[in-house]
């Protein structure tokens, strides 16, 4: 049988509904749960990461389940409701670790875990507008408490802030011409929905969605041509930077002696900051040891979860 050449295997999605911890195995191996210890899942959402932690520190150790999305909280503290009363789930940003730490009465945590991706339930969510493939307002907001939608950030900022937040916070080479095709788009009508930025960003790579889907994606890379876009407005409207900067910063503050810390990032920027913060840290003795380098989902990974491709894995352990 002739292959035909543009023909690529199917990934593999996410049911919908659901969400696959990424490297679950790689995290429990390096920060190694035992009995009894003290735990913090920073980004605790549909408790994957937390249940494999919960069922290694037994009922005498205790979890702390942070999220600043409250939609799936509820059916978190259901899934979850076996380790009663070892676990605790807040509605807080990461940002906010130490604050919730001292008023649950804690004195430090033997791990702490962030996982700064976005869950497939989330993305998913045409209501939320984070992802391409499903029409809806540009919202972009993880937590609804925050004031300035992915919309209302397209019609504010300056073109020079635009470019250089897609150029750095997506990772996009075409960033200049994406915004030259935005300022011009302002001009007659501002973009509120999913499938105007689409188009106006396939626009400006001189792409339809027609020639999009009909092209070899070998020729665009494994995402979306608007993947990257959508990225760096997600990151800007829930100021995931300085939220995890202020994290980084609270760490070794929150862990006792000997514990650890790791954060699963998947995005160069984000990467750059903890690689950066665990190196500083380790050479100012505040950490005892750190991950050499960062560690990637394997290919039966990405192939069952295709949305892990781009994780990367760090781990520092307290002094």
């Amino acid at each position: 049988m002739t292959r035909n050449p543009r023909h690529r295997p199917r990934r593999r999605g996410t049911p919908p509904g659901t969400h696959i911890p990424v490297l679950l195995r790689e995290v429990v191996r390096c920060l190694d749960p035992q009995p009894g210890q003290t735990v913090a899942d920073c980004t605790v959402g549909y408790g994957g990461h937390a249940r494999a932690f919960l069922e290694r520190i037994g009922p005498d150790g205790r979890l702390l389940g942070l999220d600043c999305d409250d939609t799936y909280l509820h059916q978190t503290r259901q899934r979850l409701a076996d380790f009663d009363p070892a676990v605790t789930i807040v509605r807080a940003n990461f940002a906010e670790l130490e604050r919730v730490m001292a008023e649950q009465g804690l004195d430090g945590f033997d791990i702490v875990l962030a996982d700064l991706g976005v869950s497939s339930m989330q993305v998913d969510d045409p209501g939320r507008g984070i992802g391409y493939k499903e029409d809806g307002q540009l919202d972009m907001r993880m937590d609804n408490r925050l004031e300035k939608t992915a919309a209302d950030l397209l019609a504010e900022m300056s073109p020079e802030d635009l470019s250089a937040a897609i150029r750095d916070l997506g990772d996009e080479e075409d960033h200049e011409r994406i915004v030259f095709f935005l300022a011009a788009q302002r001009q007659v009508q501002p973009l509120t929905l999913v499938s105007q930025l689409v188009r106006l960003v396939l626009a400006a790579k001189g792409l339809t969605e027609h020639t999009w889907r009909k092209s070899p994606k070998s020729d665009f890379g494994e995402f979306h041509p608007a993947a990257k876009t959508f990225q760096a407005l997600r990151i800007l409207v829930n100021r995931e930077l300085d939220n995890l900067s202020r994290l980084l910063e609270a760490l070794p503050r929150c862990l006792k002696s000997g514990g650890r810390a790791g954060i699963i990032s998947f995005q160069g920027g984000e990467d750059k900051l903890v690689r950066e913060a665990f190196e500083a840290g380790q050479a100012a003795g505040v950490y005892a040891a750190v991950s050499d380098g960062a560690i990637r989902p394997g290919p039966r990974e990405v192939h069952r979860n295709w949305r892990s491709a781009s994780g990367r894995f760090r781990w520092a352990r307290r002094a």
